[in-house]
């Protein structure tokens, strides 16, 4: 199996100054080949520079600059120009496919925070021995690098990459090769129905609540936004006050994201634990955060009629807030890494269906959700938890789904 480590860095100041170069100067490679490609197209008879063109160029690049990109791996500024051709590639994808196209964005410098080393050995190398309280990573320009390793690394690294987040820095190891830890049988199966009034509820009626962590910083993260944006958007150069106030909101925002990641990895780790066979909605989380369209007015004035905008903007931020689709990312690997199976099910009238399950008649209607907590049954009047109800739905249907399986 493939697995991805993240480990806490504890550079010193030197050694942050010189990461945060590296960042700085891999950025400017970036933004340059950019400009390439752009000027090539425009003004050379629409000209297409690709990847194995600019790669070349790196040897002469690395030669009249020696000071900025000669200093840094030769294999981590060809990462850079690959990161580059893959927002390429991207882009002409949806072009073909009638999309919004997106050309690629040049990067700011307080935008650009990953560096990649294609090859453990090639430009860095990542030192560590088992139960080592001592582990480095070497970066070639950086240093002998101090790394906080929490859990021991398994299997073969194959990929590093330093990522900055807030003033924090991180080192990734991609690796293959890694052992599964499968967990004993308990030949359970459960369903779990998705919400945001609880985040989860099993098809045995137990509820995890939803811990709402964008809430619970939102009035300080509004004033530190509110702070922030009234420094001038465009100068030439930016202030100590208002790093400091960017610094506060990244701040805010990287403590939410710790936060809701814990809770995801935890939650998943005891349903995995638990249960031989987890059944979940496939959800489209993308489609159900979309913005309602402008319903326009019958005069032709420019006006336009209320669209519950404002009232579908509080549940957009309760959907993201709750983070599913890294909750089923993560609840797919762990599951992987133990044995056990993850069935994602059709989510349509899950919670309009009379659980058979639970003693009720099979019969659909949309009447029968009374409100978001309440499901009354129009035809037999049986009576349950709404969410309960979806969570027996979807496990059934993964029941149906093993059958047909087998």
């Amino acid at each position: 199996m493939i697995r991805a480590y993240k480990f806490l860095l504890r550079p010193t100041n030197r050694q942050a100054v010189a990461l945060g170069e590296m960042l700085a100067d891999h950025c400017s490679l970036y933004n340059g080949a950019l400009q390439e490609r752009r000027d090539a197209y425009r003004h050379v008879s629409k000209t297409s520079v690709r990847h194995g063109d600019q790669s070349a160029q790196l040897k002469e690049i690395r030669a009249f600059d020696p000071e900025r990109q000669g200093r840094w791996s030769f294999s981590s500024q060809q990462a850079t120009l690959r990161r580059l051709d893959k927002a390429f590639q991207a882009f002409f994808k949806r072009v073909k496919a009638g999309q919004s196209p997106g050309y690629p964005r040049f990067k700011g410098v307080g935008h650009f925070d990953t560096v990649t080393f294609p090859k453990d050995g090639d430009g860095c190398r990542w030192n560590s021995t088992p139960h080592d309280r001592q582990t480095r990573v070497r970066l070639q320009g950086v240093g002998h690098v101090r790394v906080h390793q929490h859990r021991p690394v398994q299997g073969r690294v194959k990929t590093i990459t330093v990522k900055r987040e807030g003033n924090r820095w991180y080192v990734v190891l991609a690796c293959d090769n890694v052992p599964a830890e499968e967990l004993p049988p308990t030949g359970a199966i459960i369903g779990v129905d998705m919400g945001v009034t609880h985040f989860l509820t099993t098809s045995e009626g137990e509820h995890t609540p939803n811990p709402r962590f964008l809430g619970t910083v939102a009035e300080e993260l509004a004033a530190a936004q509110q702070h922030l944006a009234t420094f001038p958007k465009r100068t030439r150069q930016r202030t100590k006050a208002h790093r400091a106030a960017a610094r506060k909101v990244a701040k805010l925002h990287a403590k939410v994201r710790r936060q809701r990641l814990d809770f995801h990895h935890k939650t998943a780790r005891a349903l995995v634990a638990d249960n031989d066979v987890i059944a979940h909605e496939r959800l489209n989380t993308a489609g159900m955060t979309k913005s309602p369209a402008p319903k326009p007015g019958p005069s032709t004035d420019g006006a336009f009629l209320p669209n519950g905008a404002a009232a579908k903007a509080g549940l957009n931020r309760s959907i993201l807030d709750a983070g599913w689709g890294q909750f089923f990312a993560i609840l797919a690997n762990k599951a992987e890494s133990a044995g056990r199976l993850v069935i994602p099910v059709d989510p349509r009238n899950t919670s309009r269906t009379c659980p058979p399950s639970l003693g009720g008649c099979g019969h659909v209607n949309g009447k029968s959700r009374l409100t978001q907590a309440k499901f009354q049954c129009t035809a037999c009047g049986f009576t349950a938890n709404a969410d309960h109800v979806g969570a027996s739905n979807i496990s059934d249907r993964a029941g149906l789904a093993l059958c047909a399986a087998a």
